[in-house]
């Protein structure tokens, strides 16, 4: 195979090439506080399945700003589904909102879970102004041709 070669840099090299890493993570961050402290509307879906409750917050291109779910903050198991763990992963989620800025939000709900109709009450509880709550839970209207009936 031959021998290896090893690429030996030196310190000022390593120096340089660190600083500008570190420049590029501080500009990252800068426009992300920038792009996070000037959105003032927003939109929060609800989705609620019968093993998690998971809630987004989006401005009003769709762009995620924050997201939870009851599995993240530390719900285990069959507590995950449960109304409480619900509205408590609405809790964490508006004080993400609150952190950048957000007064004004739509809320989409879709999903059958047990959670929906407890995050939906925690999110009125607080200082948010509401101007619109959207049902999107996927409805089938006939859906699929069913199997045909077995032979006897």
């Amino acid at each position: 195979m031959g021998k290896k070669r090893i690429i030996k840099t030196t310190k000022e090299e390593l120096l340089a090439e660190t600083d500008q890493v570190d420049r590029a993570i501080r500009k990252g961050t800068e426009a992300k506080e920038e792009k996070k402290a000037k959105v003032r509307e927003g939109r929060i879906y609800i989705y609620s399945s019968y093993n998690n409750t998971i809630i987004t917050l989006t401005d009003n291109n769709g762009n995620v700003l924050a997201a939870t779910s009851a599995g993240a903050i530390g719900f285990k198991g069959t507590k995950k589904s449960t109304p409480f763990a619900a509205s408590k992963v609405a809790e964490v989620l508006v004080s993400k909102a609150m952190k950048m800025g957000v007064t004004r939000i739509q809320i989409i709900v879709s999903g059958i879970g047990a959670g929906r109709n407890s995050a939906l009450r925690s999110l009125g509880n607080f200082d948010l102004d509401i101007y619109s709550v959207k049902d999107a839970t996927p409805l089938p209207h006939n859906g699929c041709r069913p199997p045909r009936p077995r032979r006897k």
